[in-house]
């Protein structure tokens, strides 16, 4: 009997997630033009970069001539029915080689910033729950960080590691989380006193269990705004270190590698080799900029019109549980 009430309200609350997430696509259909055109470019940077291998080959092919498959007589030719973009001075096609820069920002958006986020994330949210000497020791860090622009600290710590897609990833997920740092505190820190945290403590939960189960579904909302904010930050440091010399080495066709380098070389007898990137480049950020700021109007609890509720209700109904269990103890006492 027990089983099926559980697997009921399982149902339950899977049915009203699935209601809300259809609930918020429709929002954003009809509220927020703008954001459902970053959507569909996001949706478009995605489907490009997983089918990177079908649309640009590596190996020459009939349907693609390659990404990195060198024409000498084909250098520096304008766009044409071959080359709908054109070649590079190698005889590369451009249009491949943007295709498969595709999959590179995408890698570069999600893995970036899913680093970006659990560092910020983690560390914010022990700083403001534990506080004390903690805090003070992880923040004074955090302002000494801060203290230095960010392209200066990806350049300084590139230099010393070495390029390559790995070290991108962790350097710019690691400093980007360190600079989140006082914003994921904030979240918690408006949070944190609220009844039902003590509540948990009295009733014998661990710090982290508080953590984990009150405070992070709290703020899980506004992590998802933010992280849908900074994937298009994580694209732009990136093209912004290959574009000068510390990003991907060659032969990786990166957007910021492309406009560099030869591409500025040239700009005047090809433009072909600036623009196509540069265009791209511009139009996934402006996506997901869209994106993210119509995500924000319709999530954000403290904006109005924010949804507010994503899992939030599973959480007001544990705060309740919480509190009756202890107001029965202090009645038995």
């Amino acid at each position: 009997m027990s089983i099926g009430i559980k697997s009921a309200s399982q149902d339950t609350s899977k049915s009203k997630q699935r209601g809300q997430s259809r609930n918020f696509f429709k929002r954003l259909i009809r509220e927020k033009p703008l954001g459902t055109v970053g959507l569909l470019i996001v949706l478009l940077l995605f489907l490009t970069g997983i089918f990177a291998n079908f649309l640009a080959p590596e190996k020459n092919t009939a349907n693609s001539p390659g990404y990195n498959i060198v024409h000498v007589l084909d250098r520096l030719k304008p766009p044409s029915s071959q080359h709908p973009l054109g070649t590079d001075q190698l005889g590369r096609d451009v249009l491949s080689r943007v295709i498969y820069g595709a999959r590179l920002s995408m890698i570069v958006a999600v893995v970036a910033t899913l680093i970006h986020t659990v560092v910020s994330t983690v560390i914010g949210m022990a700083c403001a729950y534990f506080g004390g000497w903690f805090d003070l020791i992880v923040q004074r860090f955090v302002d000494a960080w801060i203290c230095f622009p960010p392209l200066v600290i990806l350049i300084t710590l590139m230099s010393v590691i070495g390029p390559g897609l790995i070290q991108i990833l962790l350097v710019l997920g690691v400093s980007g989380g360190i600079h989140a740092v006082r914003m994921k505190r904030s979240l918690v820190f408006a949070i944190k006193e609220n009844q039902y945290v003590y509540a948990s403590r009295a009733m014998g939960a661990s710090h982290w269990r508080t953590m984990i189960w009150h405070l992070f579904p709290n703020i899980l909302p506004m992590i998802i705004v933010i992280f849908s904010t900074a994937m298009g930050g994580m694209i732009m440091a990136e093209a912004s270190l290959s574009f000068l010399g510390f990003g991907l080495p060659a032969p990786y066709p990166s957007w910021g590698g492309m406009i560099s380098g030869e591409g500025r070389s040239y700009l005047l007898i090809a433009p072909w080799m600036v623009v196509w990137p540069g265009l791209t480049l511009s139009l996934t950020i402006f996506g997901i900029n869209m994106f993210g700021d119509a995500a924000r109007d319709l999530l954000d609890p403290r904006l109005s019109g924010g949804l507010g509720s994503y899992k939030l209700e599973k959480t007001e109904v544990m705060r309740r549980k919480i509190l009756d269990k202890a107001a029965k103890n202090t009645g038995r006492e």
